[in-house]
This record gives structure tokens, sequence and C-alpha cells, in this order.
């Protein structure tokens, strides 16, 4: 539609888009659900036209046009999106790290039926379900923490460390790790996905936090990004533009896999009531590192018309045109 609707968006005697022309062709393309246009910075507005005028020449000819068709508008109308579940185990519900025991006492089991409904409800092309799957020897369990040498960072002595302190393992490598409750230990109760959380056919699962030394927040990489699962390359695999994140805990695994999923390159959606988190402060400094990273944070009933096209956000399109153009 808008593709035969270019003539309509260039100026009469231009041979492509003017400035003017592409502002309107924004308007259009950049809807929500009710085909209303949203707010797009000037500078954004800017930043755009001269990434797609590629020659410099202050019109965005046929040629150009053509580019940004099939590498940006194209997806924009039509995004292929992956659904990331992490870590909805029972340890984190009701078990040994049972978030509901947290600073912000939030009830883990609220996020199931959020996103039992989006899985029965919304056309993702790929789910996956992510699991904390730690041996007994963990790095990040409390108990564990005389089988290291490691040093408070509050000048501590190492009998007076607490449960939830930081701390500092000498390595190699060195490692700064809070001390967590044993939990998610492989193939025990608490390790095991909620039995009320709906599992569709053809997802995938993706287990971290697997070797005894390193913890992983994130679903892509460890916590020094010194090894990765293979979540990325199935992704880049199934050709995903748009990664949609929600689970437990909001400040932690999903934070972590939200961001990465940015830095990464793709377009990011939290899933905010499908997220329950630890601290209200962790969770807020969270939502404002993914808004600086140019994700979303969304309520479950507005997920349809995102994955559907319908509603286009500006952040998301920005986000796309830097990681293809911006070189």
């Amino acid at each position: 539609m808008i593709k035969q609707s270019f003539d309509n968006f260039s100026d009469t005697n231009a041979k492509g888009l003017t400035r003017k022309s592409f502002d309107n062709l924004l308007s259009a393309l950049l809807v929500n659900e009710d085909n209303k246009p949203y707010h797009i910075p000037i500078q954004w507005k800017t930043h755009l036209f001269n990434l797609f005028d590629t020659n410099g020449d202050d019109i965005i000819d046929n040629q150009e046009f053509q580019q940004m068709w099939n590498n940006w508008i194209h997806t924009i109308l039509e995004p292929t999106s992956a659904l990331i579940v992490v870590d909805v185990q029972n340890d984190f519900i009701s078990g040994s790290l049972a978030i509901n025991k947290c600073e912000a006492g939030q009830q883990g089991e609220e996020v199931i039926p959020v996103i039992n409904q989006l899985l029965d409800t919304i056309p993702f092309n790929k789910v996956f379900y992510s699991q904390d799957w730690h041996p007994s020897d963990h790095i990040s369990f409390y108990e564990n923490r005389t089988l290291r040498k490691f040093s408070s960072i509050e000048g501590k002595c190492p009998s007076n460390v607490n449960l939830y302190d930081t701390v500092v393992f000498e390595g190699p490598p060195q490692t700064r790790q809070k001390l967590w409750p044993n939990h998610c230990i492989q193939q025990t109760w608490g390790s095991l996905l909620h039995s009320q959380l709906k599992i569709v056919d053809n997802s995938v699962f993706i287990y971290k936090g697997t070797q005894s030394h390193i913890d992983s927040y994130s679903v892509f990489w460890d916590n020094q990004r010194l090894s990765q699962t293979n979540l990325d390359q199935q992704l880049q695999g199934l050709g995903v533009s748009d990664v949609y994140v929600c689970g437990i805990a909001t400040d932690i695994c999903v934070g972590y896999t939200a961001v990465d999923s940015c830095q990464l390159g793709y377009r990011t959606v939290l899933i905010d009531d499908g997220c329950r988190g630890v601290s209200d402060t962790a969770i807020n400094q969270t939502k404002q590192q993914l808004d600086r990273n140019l994700a979303v944070c969304v309520h479950s009933n507005q997920v349809y018309h995102l994955v559907t096209g319908s509603d286009r956000r500006p952040e998301l399109a920005y986000k796309m045109a830097i990681k293809q153009l911006d070189h």
C-alpha cells in the first residue's frame, strides 16, 4: 500500500522523496492501531532521511526508495516476532528463591495467566523458554561461597559475608557475584517450569547458568560475555526482527535479556504485566535503560497490534534503521 503510493508522497517535479514528502511518508507509516500518526522527534526524521539518502543529493530517489522498502518499510509492516519466556520456574515462584520474599514483594505466579493468554492469542513466529540450569556447585550459591577464594566489596571478613551480599571471586576469571540461595539446580523440582505455564508446540528451550564458575542472567550471554547460548543464532536463522520478553525477574534475567536483545539489534518489547521483579528501584532502572536503548514497554493487551504490524512504534522503526544503515 505504502509502496504503491510512493508517487503520492513525491513532489511533482522531484524524482523521489524530498524531506517534506519523506515526513509525510513517516506520518502514514508510523501509526498506532487506530491509524493515528505517532509524534516523531525532528532529529529522528532528519537522521532517517540522511540514512536513506545514500548519495547525499537531498532526494530519496527510486533506487534508494527500493532499498528503504526492502530493508526497512517491509519489516515495519510485516515484522517477524519471537517471544522469550524467561525463567518461569518453580524456585522463583514458590521455592528457594521465590521473588515474593524479595524487596518488591511481587507474586511470580501472576505472570502465568498473562503469558498463557499471549500464547493462546498472539501469532508469534517462534516461542523460546529459558531456564536457569545450575550445577550443584554453582558460583552464585551462598552455600558454595567457601569453595572459591573471594573478597567482600564491603570489606567484610569472609566469615561475615551474608546471603544477598556481593563479593568478588578471585577466578580466573575474576568474578563479581551476588550470593543467592541454592536455586534451579539441574533436574530438581525447583528448576522445572511451572506446571501451569503453557508450552506451545515447536517451541525451543534455552538453558543458562550451566557452568559452575560463572552466572548467566541473560538468555543470550553469561554475565562476563565470555560465552553465549545459541539464541541469537536461532533468531537470525528465523529472520526475527522483533523480540518480546516476559517472565521472572524484570530487573535481573528478564532485564539483562532485553538489554542484550537491544544491543544485538533486535527491535525489543518488554511485556510489563507479563513480568515480576525483585526490587522496585531496580525495575524502574531497567525500564529506563531499555528506553535509552529504543525498546518499548507495553501491556499485554497491546502486543497483538504490534506483532501484526498495525501498531508501528517510532522507537522500533528508528532502532531498526540505525541497525541496518548507521555504521
